[in-house]
């Protein structure tokens, strides 16, 4: 049974709750640990929806879609290869992704997010589903022009780790079987991607398995998996949207 998680401002408080239709039933407790609900129901369309999760961080992959990595040449990684994002750079679902001070192509990469639900460390392949919470949709925005400036030194956190370069949300999805998703990317109503996951180098399981035996991972932590083909640029003003059945829209403008 898929249910559909979301944190959200109420009076000033953050809390979270699950979607029901229209409406949210707000919990109480530990969403990764036993929430409990409560009787009391608010409208969804008048919340203030927060980023569903609070990560200690937030890791993303590079090269671990097939497509991607044939169009772009590049040979078949051994092992997950992955970046982090910087706190700074989370955003809220509805949120702006603010343009840099600096000048450059800003990339958007539309994702599929796992979140973790129960701390992972050197956990086995066979029980790396047991750690996972569910599952989220991401844009990890970048400043491709700065990647790879400096011959000396690739800069992967710096060119993806600026203010609100990691929208994720709006809801976190459990239930799912991540091979059965597509994610979609759509900038200004054009849908830029259109990929499945079960084209995905590294399955779930193993992207759990093997960053746990590097760094444990947290409750609230997220894998992003790695985009695929239909990167493109972004200019002030657009409106871009990453969607994946199952879980829903994330929305954010690009000013």
């Amino acid at each position: 049974m898929t249910s559909h998680w979301v944190r959200f401002m109420d009076g000033g408080t953050p809390r979270f709750g699950t979607v029901e239709g229209d409406a949210v039933r707000v919990c109480e407790g530990d969403m990764f640990a036993g929430a409990s609900p409560t009787d009391r129901m608010l409208a969804l369309a008048g919340l203030q929806l927060l980023a569903p999760v609070q990560p200690s961080k937030v890791l993303a992959l590079w090269n671990n879609f097939h497509a991607l990595g044939e169009k772009l040449k590049l040979d078949a990684p051994a092992e997950p290869l992955y970046l982090i994002k910087s706190p700074n750079s989370y955003l809220a679902p509805g949120g702006v992704i603010r343009k840099p001070a600096c000048d450059g192509k800003v990339v958007f990469e539309g994702e599929l997010g796992i979140v973790i639900g129960r701390t992972a460390s050197q956990v086995s392949e066979q029980r790396a589903l047991e750690h996972v919470f569910g599952y989220t949709c991401a844009n990890d925005v970048t400043v491709a022009d700065i990647l790879n400036r400096d011959a000396s030194f690739a800069q992967w956190v710096r060119a993806k780790g600026f203010d609100t370069f990691c929208p994720f949300g709006p809801v976190v999805a459990t239930g799912l079987d991540p091979a059965q998703l597509t994610v979609r990317t759509i900038l200004n109503g054009d849908v830029r991607q259109d990929y499945p996951i079960s084209d995905m180098r590294f399955s779930v399981q193993q992207l759990v398995s093997l960053i746990s035996q590097d760094m444990t991972l947290y409750p609230g932590d997220i894998i992003l998996c790695g985009t695929s083909v239909g990167v493109g640029s972004m200019k002030p003003g657009s409106l871009v949207e990453v969607e994946i059945a199952g879980i829903g829209k994330l929305s954010n403008r690009f000013e």
